[in-house]
């Protein structure tokens, strides 16, 4: 079932009326009833009852967004909401970096304590947890340096507010946040294969296709790095839109001028 968009968001955020100062245009956005007078919403074109939020030249009219856009749109929310949960996440790994850097032995102390306990309920069940690769990487950081550890927290710090930046640009939908989202995947991309090639995990591949995906469709959609006449047939897709919403609401009067 296709997603009517236009009508889905007028009714979360409601209407959206202008009246155009152009006498033909105006007959075809605006009636008169029982009730009252109505105005055609520039988004999904039925009639409001009361008067227009706005008026003024027809090439002056609000960007509306509608149809395709109100789609991409909601592409670009949701990885914008991807985005904010990963840096949220982010942060608070290298919180625990952090926090571990500076109590490294007494960290050491509450495993070795904790590992002691376990060991013979997993002997038990036959599992050796002195050859478990999870205990023996948790081992190894104990081996890292401070300063080491330190820089670890600084360098995921520094990513998480990457993924903050672009979540709220693409939130937004700031060109500049498309262009840093595209960039700053690409760029993680040959390292998501290469963790591939090491340890396969469903989490891993959902996360490698998301984010190719990702960058497919912003280059595509928002006609980036040149792609499909790229930012000036962008710009002019979306005036033209903005100038044809009230031609295409005032469907029942007279064809505008251009």
């Amino acid at each position: 079932m296709a997603i009517d968009w236009d009508r889905r968001t007028c009714a979360r955020r409601g209407h959206v009326t202008y009246a155009p100062d152009e006498p033909r245009l105006r007959a075809g956005l605006h009636a008169e009833t029982a009730l009252g007078e109505v105005w055609r919403c520039l988004r999904c074109g039925d009639f409001a009852l009361g008067e227009p939020h706005c008026c003024g030249p027809a090439s002056e009219a609000p960007l509306v967004p509608r149809g395709k856009v109100l789609r991409d749109l909601f592409v670009l929310r949701f990885l914008a909401v991807e985005r904010a949960v990963r840096g949220v996440f982010i942060v608070l790994v290298a919180l625990a970096v952090w926090r571990f850097s500076n109590s490294q032995d007494a960290v050491r102390s509450l495993f070795d304590e904790y590992l002691d306990v376990f060991r013979p309920v997993f002997r038990h069940f036959h599992y050796d947890l002195d050859h478990s690769p999870v205990v023996g990487t948790i081992q190894k950081t104990f081996g890292y340096r401070h300063d080491t550890l330190l820089l670890v927290a600084v360098l995921l710090l520094a990513y998480a507010v990457i993924e903050l930046v672009e979540a709220a640009g693409l939130w937004y939908a700031r060109r500049w946040a498309e262009y840093l989202t595209v960039v700053a995947t690409a760029a993680f991309l040959p390292l998501e294969i290469y963790e591939l090639t090491e340890h396969i995990s469903w989490l891993k591949i959902a996360t490698l296709v998301l984010n190719i995906l990702a960058v497919v469709y912003i280059l595509l959609a928002k006609r980036l790095f040149g792609l499909r006449g790229g930012h000036r047939a962008f710009e002019a897709e979306r005036r033209s839109a903005s100038l044809l919403e009230v031609e295409e609401a005032a469907k029942a009067g007279a064809p505008a001028q251009t």
